[in-house]
């Protein structure tokens, strides 16, 4: 059987020939690219699906099974037929249009630059990505995969930029597998290329059910560019959502608050710069607008706010928010009061492709108030749970994935779940199958022992310290992180500074 890791790198290295041999500058070419693949892996679905519903199938019959219409000018052989002599670039955005056309949810999102390409550049791309040709051996969502394999890579190539677009799968997976998103309305205000979404999909559809009835996608994201990348990457994966664009901090474009039954997000960590002014009055803001210049206290509530009275939510966030002092000290206090924290997720760094930072995933569940975990908060500590993929890029296997959210299910009083493999190291760590606590990995705190802590919500402070492996110090990951701690600690200084000419100002004025 060919495995998807195989096809992955022989279609990388076609796609490194176009920045090879092309004018597009390095961060161009994942556009012509992507879309490349779409229309390859949009036409081998729909063969498949005509296969089935018959060559007389309406478009209807089509879309009923989550499958794109691809009228015949669209058809990935027709553009393999064209002769030499045609126009290839012309003819592929001829038939990025006709989709479009058939398909509303497309419209004005597909890539239409590839006539500024030369047929001795489109030509050996279009062989490299006939799908039909590659199938063989490779079973289910193989070429989403690919999809998700190329998002990533670029991720990797453009550095920052990637980063604001991409989330590792290895992370969406395990926040979906903590939320259990199995039916209703899930929002992500921060959804780059839509990763979030997708994975919710992928959970649905291995508990047997069909994601398309089950699940209702709303997203926002900044910039066109990353909008028209989600959904091609939904389209892709046979999902339809409402994803627009629209910068989170000022606009609300869906009317988050108290509407949805999930919301997960990865946002940028850190912002600086945001109109105080324009934000004051904001509803999705119920516990106060934080003093410093950072938007992470600014998220973490637009999340919150989002859930409905059974929702539950899980959002990437820098570690430095989870013992943040001054205002944000105060919001993180009434976030807790309110009973909705539920797990707080310490991850490994070097996860992400854009910074080696750790981060924390933050998981909220309003469904457990009034339940007997309403007082309680569960830490997890995975900062050491990771597979090594090159000297900079770390991931976690299904497995790992898949016993942390054990942890997540028994916490809960839910039965664990065992197809990746993990059933041998819970039973270990669980002997009995209920939860405990496990030094330097898991520890349930109430709400009386956060607040002893100053209501840190960092896990280190709370399960104890694994042994550390002498090798295992990287200086650049330290250094960063004492660089975060800085900001932090500086951003809590000019706080202080404002306070106290705040009241110097106020004697002054008693006294005049």
């Amino acid at each position: 059987m060919t495995s998807t890791t195989e096809v992955e790198r022989r279609l990388w290295a076609a796609a490194d020939n176009l920045r090879a041999n092309s004018k597009l500058r390095s961060h161009e070419y994942s556009t012509p690219v992507l879309g490349l693949i779409f229309l390859a892996y949009a036409d081998h679905r729909f063969e498949g699906a005509q296969a089935t519903l018959g060559t007389d199938a309406e478009p209807m019959d089509f879309q009923a099974e989550g499958v794109m219409y691809l009228p015949e000018q669209a058809r990935y052989r027709r553009l393999l037929a064209l002769p030499d002599s045609a126009n290839l670039g012309q003819a592929i955005n001829d038939a990025m249009k006709a989709v479009e056309t058939e398909n509303e949810d497309l419209k004005d999102v597909l890539p239409k630059i590839y006539n500024r390409l030369d047929n001795s550049v489109l030509a050996p791309l279009l062989k490299a990505f006939n799908f039909s040709e590659i199938a063989a051996g490779l079973e289910g969502d193989a070429f989403g995969k690919v999809y998700e394999y190329f998002l990533g890579e670029f991720a990797k190539r453009e550095g920052q930029l990637g980063g604001e677009f991409y989330t590792p799968t290895s992370l969406v997976k395990l926040m979906v597998e903590i939320m259990e998103p199995f039916h209703g309305r899930i929002y992500d205000p921060a959804c780059g290329s839509g990763g979030m979404f997708v994975q919710s999909a992928r959970f649905v559809t291995e508990h047997k059910k069909n994601p398309t009835d089950e699940l209702s996608v709303f997203g926002q994201e900044k910039t066109a560019e990353t909008v028209r990348l989600a959904r091609m990457n939904l389209a892709v994966h046979g999902l339809s959502g409402d994803i627009k664009q629209g910068n989170t901090f000022y606009e609300d474009i869906h009317g988050s608050r108290g509407k949805f039954d999930f919301a997960l997000a990865n946002p940028p960590f850190n912002v600086k710069g945001i109109k105080k002014d324009d934000i004051a009055s904001d509803p999705r803001l119920p516990y106060g607008t934080p003093s410093t210049d950072n938007g992470n206290y600014l998220w973490l509530q637009y999340i919150s706010s989002s859930l409905n009275a059974r929702g539950r939510a899980g959002v990437v966030m820098a570690n430095s928010a989870s013992d943040a002092r001054g205002s944000e000290q105060l919001i993180r206090q009434k976030m807790i009061q309110s009973g909705n924290v539920d797990i707080m997720l310490a991850a490994s760094s070097n996860l992400f492709y854009t910074v080696t930072l750790p981060a924390t995933v933050w998981f909220y569940d309003n469904g457990k108030r009034g339940s007997a975990r309403e007082d309680t908060v569960l830490f997890i500590d995975a900062r050491h749970t990771f597979r090594q993929v090159t000297k900079a890029i770390r991931e976690m296997t299904d497995e790992q994935v898949e016993l942390l959210a054990n942890i997540a299910n028994v916490y809960r009083g839910e039965a664990p779940e065992f197809k990746h493999g993990s059933k041998e190291k819970f039973d270990e760590l669980f002997p009995d199958g209920a939860y405990r606590d496990v030094p330097g990995l898991c520890k349930v705190a109430s709400r009386a022992e956060i607040e002893t802590q100053g209501w840190s919500l960092n896990p280190g402070r709370y399960v104890g310290v694994t042994a550390r492996a002498a090798d295992d110090f990287d200086f650049s990951v330290r250094l960063g992180e004492l660089n975060e701690e800085l900001e932090v600690l500086t951003a809590e200084a000019h706080e202080l500074e404002e306070k106290i000419s705040e009241n110097v100002a106020a004697l002054l004025g008693v006294r005049g």
